[in-house]
């Protein structure tokens, strides 16, 4: 619900506070005394266009702030502000033009603005906030009267399903147009790496080979002189060490101590002995066949040409190898999956067009129910020649199906049926949207009504039946209205009196709230224009039928 709205320096307001409460609030007051400037502000909170000329004259800034306390925040849209301790909507105006939004302090675009304000109130009176005018909504409506949610969200999930299917489709047959070069191109490709016959781990021995022979001369070099000191000279290593043990037998002869150390040498000769031959097979690797360094050279050069084209290290070259190889199976198989998808695709729009077609028929048994209900409600608000239709038709089928429904009216007999937008009294369209809003007021999620003009050219019985129908229609949401009726005044939960007052050479607008005698005074001017006995002793019937229904 709208819980405070606070105006300053717009028209011939100054400043001005008023809190609104459950039910029905109703403002009054005489003709010109600011009751529409409160409406209008109360749409600039809600994002609708500026007009400089609306800044009180000799001010730099006007500021219109609405809070409300809606019962359920999550049927607003998420525009990245918390909303979860209610909703204040405030916006700054210059004489420029210019404006600026906030939704809880938090600065947001004008339309970020308009776009929660759709969901908090309906303006009924101007061409602005008006959800119904939306041909949009019509449709909604329609589905909503019918029951139709269900259905609806049955033809959107088709509608999903085939666009889907068509995307797929179309990227298959695009692909097969390209299928052949990329075909050629994958096979190359599997044949260059394969041809390659990559071993993982290659690249290491590779470079191990290439450095020994880079430098395998002085290898040779190295394990020649190592052999001879060990074995093959005359003075080796080995020959030393035998006659070393011959000197130690001797003395092992003489004093057994010395076998001790004679063994530790019989054990090193079988060491040295091995590693004799393992020098000695050295000598041989190190004799080079012509050629090796560049046969390894080459090698990695192909293989450094394969990793630019492929990817760095042969674990990636074989990766994307069995990458390719797996989209060449995928495009030799492409006619059979466009065979595939084009038989599903045929399935999907036949079962979405029937889905369609029923929702259609659906539609239209639902718009002439609907038709009947709410010409019903224009009658007995006194438009009782008034003709309210649905028209329904066949347009290309898209997420909502196959049918483009618009409400149209006419007030006056033997005049055409036209679109809501196209009505141009704001009394007779504020009375068509009650005659809605009284049909939907389960159905409509929107929390607060706001009616001004909803009296123009009705009065008597017609007003108490409008009286009674925003009564009624306040028990499912926050309804205010702005009357010159003292039949819909005495309607009202809480009552607002507008009036100018001047103040400082200047006139301001002042909005007070009426209780007991109060209001009374002010149903009885509403009535006969002055205070009398008579019109108030009428003015406390009016009221207190009202708390006997």
């Amino acid at each position: 619900m709208l819980k405070e709205l606070r105006i300053k320096n717009l028209a011939i307001i100054d400043d001005l506070q008023v809190r609104f409460e459950k039910g029905l609030n109703v403002l009054t007051g005489e003709t010109g005394a600011g009751k529409s400037i409160i409406v209008d502000s109360l749409g600039l909170a809600l994002g609708s266009k500026l007009s400089p000329d609306f800044i009180r004259s000799g001010e730099k800034e006007a500021l219109v702030q609405a809070w409300f306390e809606p019962d359920d925040i999550s049927q607003l849209p998420d525009i990245g502000v918390d909303m979860t301790e209610g909703v204040i909507l405030r916006r700054a105006l210059f004489p420029s033009g210019k404006s600026r939004a906030y939704i809880n302090d938090t600065m947001v675009s004008t339309l970020s603005l308009a776009e929660v304000g759709r969901y908090l109130v309906d303006i009924h009176g101007q061409h602005e906030h008006q959800s119904l005018l939306s041909v949009d909504k019509h449709r909604l409506f329609v589905d909503l009267y019918g029951r139709l949610q269900d259905e609806h969200a049955g033809v959107e999930r088709l509608y999903r399903d085939v666009e889907a299917l068509k995307r797929d489709l179309a990227g298959l047959r695009k692909k097969a147009q390209d299928r052949s070069v990329r075909l050629d191109l994958l096979k190359f490709q599997i044949s260059e790496i394969d041809q390659a016959q990559l071993i993982p781990g290659e690249i290491e021995r590779l470079g191990e080979q290439r450095l020994i022979l880079t430098h395998h001369s002085r290898l040779r070099e190295l394990s020649c002189a190592a052999y001879e000191l060990l074995y093959a000279a005359d003075d080796a290593c080995i020959a030393k060490l035998s006659l070393l043990m011959k000197k130690l037998q001797e003395m092992s002869a003489i004093d057994p101590r010395a076998a001790a150390i004679l063994s530790l040498l019989e054990s090193a000769l079988p060491l040295l002995d091995d590693a004799a031959l393992a020098l000695r097979d050295f000598k041989g690797r190190y004799e080079i066949e012509p050629g090796s360094l560049d046969s390894v050279e080459e090698r990695l050069a192909s293989i450094r040409k394969l990793e630019k084209k492929y990817g760095e290290g042969i674990e990636a070259i074989i990766g994307y190898r069995n990458q390719a190889f797996a989209e060449m199976k995928s495009l030799e198989s492409a006619d059979e999956q466009i065979a595939a998808h084009a038989a599903e695709l045929d399935a999907k729009e036949a079962l979405l067009l029937q889905s369609a077609s029923a929702l259609s028929a659906k539609r239209r048994e639902s718009a002439l129910r609907m038709e009947k209900h709410i010409s019903q409600e224009l009658k007995e608000l006194a438009f009782g020649d008034a003709a309210f239709r649905i028209d329904i038709r066949e347009e290309a089928i898209s997420p909502h199906g196959i049918d483009r429904i618009e409400f149209l009216f006419s007030p006056n007999k033997g005049e055409q049926a036209k679109p809501l937008a196209k009505i141009a009294s704001g009394g007779e369209l504020s009375r068509v949207m009650l005659a809605l809003k009284t049909v939907f007021a389960d159905i409509d999620s929107i929390p607060v009504l706001i009616f001004d003009e909803i009296d123009s050219g009705i009065g008597g019985k017609t007003a108490e039946i409008v009286g009674r129908k925003l009564k009624n229609l306040s028990k499912k949401h926050q309804v205010l209205c702005a009357t010159h009726l003292p039949q819909l005044a005495s309607k009202g939960d809480t009552h607002f009196r507008v009036e100018k007052k001047p103040h400082d050479d200047r006139v301001r607008i002042s909005i007070q709230q009426l209780t007991g005698g109060e209001r009374a005074s002010e149903i009885a001017r509403m009535l006969s224009g002055t205070i009398t006995d008579s019109s108030l002793r009428h003015a406390k019937e009016l009221i207190d039928s009202v708390a006997l229904t």
